[in-house]
Protein backbone atom coordinates (compact mmCIF):
# COMPACT_ATOMS: atom_id res chain seq x y z
CA UNK A 1 0.00 0.00 0.00
CA UNK A 2 2.75 2.40 1.14
CA UNK A 3 4.67 1.55 -2.62
CA UNK A 4 1.38 2.46 -4.22
CA UNK A 5 0.70 5.76 -2.76
CA UNK A 6 4.46 6.78 -3.17
CA UNK A 7 3.99 6.08 -6.86
CA UNK A 8 0.57 7.91 -6.77
CA UNK A 9 2.19 10.99 -5.39
CA UNK A 10 4.85 11.00 -7.53
CA UNK A 11 2.73 11.15 -10.54
CA UNK A 12 0.18 13.54 -9.06
CA UNK A 13 3.81 15.68 -8.55
CA UNK A 14 4.90 15.15 -12.18
CA UNK A 15 1.41 16.27 -13.25
CA UNK A 16 2.95 20.08 -12.33
CA UNK A 17 5.53 19.88 -14.97
CA UNK A 18 5.86 21.70 -17.69
CA UNK A 19 6.19 19.63 -21.01
CA UNK A 20 9.12 21.03 -23.21
CA UNK A 21 7.87 20.33 -26.64
CA UNK A 22 11.19 18.99 -28.02
CA UNK A 23 9.35 18.39 -31.54
CA UNK A 24 10.11 21.22 -33.61
CA UNK A 25 7.22 22.19 -36.01
CA UNK A 26 10.10 23.26 -38.83
CA UNK A 27 13.33 21.32 -40.13
CA UNK A 28 16.22 21.59 -38.06
CA UNK A 29 18.83 24.11 -39.74
CA UNK A 30 22.29 22.86 -40.86
CA UNK A 31 24.16 26.31 -40.84
CA UNK A 32 23.59 28.91 -38.34
CA UNK A 33 21.52 32.16 -39.13
CA UNK A 34 23.79 35.11 -40.92
CA UNK A 35 21.41 37.54 -39.30
CA UNK A 36 19.84 38.09 -35.66
CA UNK A 37 16.29 37.18 -35.08
CA UNK A 38 14.24 40.54 -34.22
CA UNK A 39 14.01 39.49 -30.24
CA UNK A 40 18.39 39.66 -30.39
CA UNK A 41 17.70 42.86 -32.43
CA UNK A 42 14.66 44.83 -30.33
CA UNK A 43 17.19 43.53 -26.84
CA UNK A 44 19.98 45.09 -28.09
CA UNK A 45 18.57 48.37 -28.81
CA UNK A 46 17.06 48.22 -25.30
CA UNK A 47 20.26 47.38 -23.76
CA UNK A 48 22.16 50.40 -25.84
CA UNK A 49 19.25 52.58 -24.87
CA UNK A 50 19.83 51.89 -21.40
CA UNK A 51 23.30 51.79 -21.16
CA UNK A 52 23.84 55.29 -23.01
CA UNK A 53 21.77 57.60 -19.49
CA UNK A 54 24.31 57.42 -17.46
CA UNK A 55 22.66 59.88 -14.79
CA UNK A 56 23.39 57.01 -11.85
CA UNK A 57 20.64 54.98 -12.04
CA UNK A 58 21.05 50.95 -10.66
CA UNK A 59 21.55 48.53 -13.67
CA UNK A 60 17.90 47.02 -14.57
CA UNK A 61 17.85 43.54 -15.37
CA UNK A 62 16.10 42.27 -18.63
CA UNK A 63 12.84 41.41 -18.55
CA UNK A 64 13.17 37.30 -20.19
CA UNK A 65 9.22 37.23 -19.65
CA UNK A 66 9.18 34.00 -17.27
CA UNK A 67 5.99 32.83 -16.55
CA UNK A 68 4.03 32.82 -13.15
CA UNK A 69 5.19 30.09 -10.39
CA UNK A 70 2.32 30.18 -8.39
CA UNK A 71 0.87 26.44 -9.51
CA UNK A 72 3.86 24.92 -9.79
CA UNK A 73 5.10 26.05 -6.15
CA UNK A 74 1.17 25.49 -4.67
CA UNK A 75 1.02 22.02 -5.90
CA UNK A 76 4.20 21.21 -5.18
CA UNK A 77 3.91 22.12 -1.48
CA UNK A 78 0.23 20.28 -1.58
CA UNK A 79 1.61 16.92 -2.75
CA UNK A 80 5.07 17.48 -0.56
CA UNK A 81 2.70 17.95 2.75
CA UNK A 82 0.25 14.76 1.47
CA UNK A 83 3.64 12.36 0.95
CA UNK A 84 4.79 13.48 4.51
CA UNK A 85 1.40 12.93 5.72
CA UNK A 86 1.07 9.49 4.46
CA UNK A 87 4.48 8.52 6.21
CA UNK A 88 3.16 10.15 9.40
CA UNK A 89 0.52 8.20 9.15
CA UNK A 90 2.31 4.58 8.39
CA UNK A 91 5.00 5.33 11.29
CA UNK A 92 1.83 5.95 13.37
CA UNK A 93 -0.13 2.76 12.19
CA UNK A 94 3.37 0.68 12.87
CA UNK A 95 4.25 1.85 16.23
CA UNK A 96 1.29 1.52 17.34
CA UNK A 97 0.47 -2.45 16.30
CA UNK A 98 -2.17 -2.24 13.58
Amino acid sequence: MLTATAAGTLLGALWFVPSANASGDQPARTEPSATPTSQVTTQARAVSTDTSSTTGEATRLADTGSFDTTPYIAGGTVFLTLGAGFVVYSVRRERLGF
